[in-house]
Parts: C-alpha cells; structure tokens; sequence
C-alpha cells in the first residue's frame, strides 16, 4: 500500500483521478515538494480529514494561470467544481482571476435562479442552553435572565411577523431539553401553522436547533417543518474542542452527523453553514463542499441551502479572541466560490451583514435574505415597545422590511415570498432535479411575481404598488412556458380583486 503522504514535483500529475488538477508551477520556478493526499480518510460519523483539507490548500498555492482559468471555464458551463479546482480558486489574489470569479457568481445566479431574492425572518423563541460556547451570548455561563416564549407570546410575534408581509420564518432556539423540548418546539409549530390572518399566513417554518435524534426529526417531519437548518460552526475539529467548551455541542462526531439522521427521519431539506471567523474560512469552504459531497453520495441529495454567517459581536464574548476574522474582500471570494462550486444550492444571507455588503453579495450568488430581523427572544414585540433584551448578536442592517423590499425592486431584484416547492413536495433530489435540468425558473418566477403582487396589495402604500406593477409587467414576459405565462398573468388579476395564494 502506498503511504498516504507522497511527494509532487510541479508540473506532475497529482492525484488525477480524485480531483483533477494539474499541479501548477512555483512562482520562483524552483522544484517544490507539495504533500499531497491521495484520498481523503473517513472513521465512522468523522468523514472530515483534516490533513487531506490542510494538503489542498498547500497545494492550491502552487496552481499556476492556465489551471485557473480552465476551472474557471468549468465552472461557466455550470458544471461545480471539485476540492482541488475549488482550493485553487480560493487561494488566487489575482485581480483578473477574482473578476473572473465574481462574474461568473453572477452568471450562474441569473442563469439558474433569475434575479428573484426569497425573503425570510428568523423567530427566537428560547434562549435557555445548556452549552457553553465561547462565541456565543447563549452560553450557559453567561448570566441574563433567560426566556422560552409561551404560546401567546408566539402569537404576538407571528402576528406582527405577518403584518411585515413574511410567510416564511426559521424558528431559533438555544439547546436545553429541560427548558426546551422537542415537544415544546412541535407545539409552536402547531401554533404558527394553526394561525390564519386576513392577509394570509406563515407557510413555511424551517427550524434551526440542536442535532437531536432520528426520532425526533421524524417527529418534525410529522408536524411540517421546511428546511432542518444546522451550521456545524466549524470543521475544524481542534477549532471546534477549543471553542465548545463543555455541553451535548462539544461532541463533535454527534454533531456532524446530524444530517444524516435528518435524513433518516425523513428530512431531505437540508441546511448547512459554518460561523467564518473561528478557523480559517478557506478550510471551512472546502469542510462545507465535502459535507455536501457526503450527503449527495449517501442520500443523493445534498444542502438545499448554504448559510454564510461571519462572527460579529455578542454579549458575553470578545472578538479578540478569534484570530481567524474574516475581511470583506476575502468574504466576497468566499460566497462567489461556494456559488461556482455548487452551483444549484440556494445560499443565504443574514442581518450579520451591514446593509452595503449585502448590496454586494447580492451580485455574487446570494438568493435568500432576511429582513426585518430580530435575534433575541420576544424581539419583535420588545422593538414595537422599543425595549431591548438579550440578541443572539448585533443585527448590522437595521432596516425595516418594506425600506429591503422596495430597495430589491429598485435595483432590478423580485422579492419573493414563495413556499411553494416546499408545498407541492418539490423538496430533495426532486428540487435538485429542476434545479440542474434548469426547469427551476419556470415554477420559481411566476410564484415570486403572484407573491409579490399579494405583499403589495396587502402592505404596500401607492407608489409601493406601482413600483411592483411595473416590476410584474416587466417580468411576466420573461416566464418561458407561455401556459404558465398566461396562468400567472391570470392569476396576478386575481389577487388584486382579492383571491389570494396562488402557486404553481
């Protein structure tokens, strides 16, 4: 058996049949020694080697001009990119190269899902936790008085989630199966998806808690969930033991595997995110792609959506002690190569980030933001009183919903409020499956544009509802099928006499 360290030269072949690369010339021209892996180990639910990540990014350095720019040319025929393809693309600071690659962030976004932006909230609804991590305001060593809203309570802040237009929420809440059940998590379910108001309802709850067992998410699965979201906060495993200091978290294993017991208990929608700032972000992309690679092999569906939340301030917390912040240019590499590496996944964005980087990502493949957000338990109820509490962390776009919305559709964008795939069983490989045939835009265009016509004429004042009728007429001629076309024109006249919900 070959040893699983070998030796390169440059302009050598180098693992050609695991990634596909053609290893790149030193740029002092020197003969270089590059260790290398050749495959990638795995030791049960741990399938995260992080020698065979620290061996591609040593390589990557190396990769010369031609290299790039024919994974660049990969990755404009929408094809993804592979660990080594993607490793090389992170580590260029080329400014033709990094032109190239924000362009073509661009072009796949536009190509596979148009210019529509799916809106969303986040609900907290406990922040009781039994973890101690040092990034985070929940730490159980952090003394606050600590809250699990009651079911009236949930009432309150759907109803005034409702009144910002959103019908589609990711429920938060801390880890404590004492304070915070699984039952009490059902039960809010329950109470959101049994609320009706005139103007509509949330549709789609998409729930971010603990890794939690097969059973359990099968019980989510039962009640309605959307997307199981869950950010393995890093991949890097020395990283993760040093920043989870004691709690059910600290089991790293338990906790990189809950997606496949999402899975088994009947979740295919899955989404998955590291916290960037804690270890190197470049290693954390290259974590993320494997994970995703892992899931697409043993459940033939990977992430439906990648989250990109950078480290920002917190109570209880000092940002001194992370080494590994993240700087915008880098950032903005970061998203752009996660959307050339996987082209067909939705990625999201959060109120993290301020609102001119958001502008940004915007142009470099992101397809989900919040607005209007809250990150503190009882949030919204407590902003209207214009009290303040505990944040998970500082919200850097401060912006109301509608000032986001009507901003997206100045700048050429289609806020979207649709959950439609979700209720027509679109969800896993079956999603995917319209996603890569390029068939996604024809159900995701006309539902953004009959929902966005639902929110103007149920929250927007006059020059709001002229601006999204000329967004409407401008894009209705865009819909491919011309059946569809005229089922969403018909369907646009509808709600304007006062039917609503429509989706194809």
């Amino acid at each position: 058996m070959p040893s699983m360290r070998c030796v390169c030269y440059y302009r050598m072949f180098s693992q050609a049949a695991r990634l596909g690369f053609l290893c790149g010339n030193a740029k002092d021209k020197n003969m270089v020694k590059i260790p290398v892996r050749k495959k990638q180990k795995t030791t049960g639910d741990v399938f995260i080697d992080r020698e065979y990540i620290e061996g591609l990014l040593e390589e990557a350095k190396y990769t010369d001009d031609g290299a790039i720019n024919a994974y660049l040319d990969k990755a404009e025929r929408f094809e993804g990119l592979n660990h080594r393809e993607i490793a090389s693309l992170l580590a260029t600071d080329n400014p033709d190269h990094l032109g190239r690659i924000f362009s073509i962030a661009w072009k796949i976004k536009q190509h596979i899902y148009g210019n529509r932006i799916v809106l969303f909230a986040p609900l907290y609804v406990s922040d009781h936790c039994v973890n101690r991590c040092s990034y985070c305001s929940y730490n159980c060593s952090h003394s606050f008085p600590r809250r699990r809203l009651t079911m009236d309570e949930i009432r309150g802040e759907i109803k005034i989630l409702e009144e910002m237009g959103h019908k589609r929420i990711a429920m938060e809440a801390g880890e404590d199966d004492r304070e915070c059940p699984i039952d009490y998590i059902l039960e809010c379910m329950h109470t959101i998806y049994g609320m009706k108001f005139k103007n509509g309802e949330i549709r789609r709850i998409n729930i971010n808690i603990a890794a939690t067992t097969v059973e359990n998410y099968r019980k989510l699965k039962d009640v309605g969930i959307g997307t199981y979201i869950l950010f393995q906060e890093t991949y890097h495993q020395p990283t993760y033991d040093r920043v989870h200091l004691a709690g059910p978290k600290k089991n790293f294993a338990y906790h990189l595997s809950a997606f496949d017991r999402a899975h088994e208990g009947g979740i295919d929608d899955v989404g998955g995110g590291v916290l960037f700032g804690l270890a190197d972000p470049y290693f954390e992309v290259l974590g993320l792609m494997i994970h995703n690679e892992h899931l697409e092999e043993k459940f033939n569906v990977g992430f439906h959506t990648i989250s990109v939340p950078r480290i920002c301030p917190a109570n209880g917390m000092d940002m001194g002690d992370f080494p590994h912040l993240v700087d915008d240019r880098t950032f903005e590499k970061i998203v752009a190569v996660i959307r050339l590496a996987v082209p067909f996944t939705g990625m999201i964005l959060s109120t993290r980030e301020n609102h001119e980087m958001r502008k940004k990502l915007l142009k470099l493949g992101i397809s989900q933001i919040s607005a209007g957000s809250s990150t503190e338990v009882g949030g919204y109820a407590l902003r209207e009183k214009r009290e303040t509490c505990n944040p998970q962390f500082i919200v850097n776009d401060e912006r109301d919903a509608l000032e986001i919305i009507t901003e997206l559709m100045d700048d050429g964008y289609i806020p979207s409020f649709c959950t439609a795939c979700y209720r027509n069983g679109r969800t896993g490989d079956r999603f995917m499956g319209l996603a890569k045939s390029g068939q996604i835009k024809n159900v995701c265009l006309p539902n953004a544009l009959m929902t966005l016509c639902e929110y103007s004429m149920d929250y927007g004042d006059p020059p709001f509802k002229q601006r999204a009728a000329a967004t409407i007429s401008r894009e209705i001629p865009g819909i491919g099928s011309e059946k569809i076309r005229a089922r969403t024109a018909e369907n646009v006249e509808k709600i304007k006499t006062g039917e609503r919900d429509f989706f194809v």
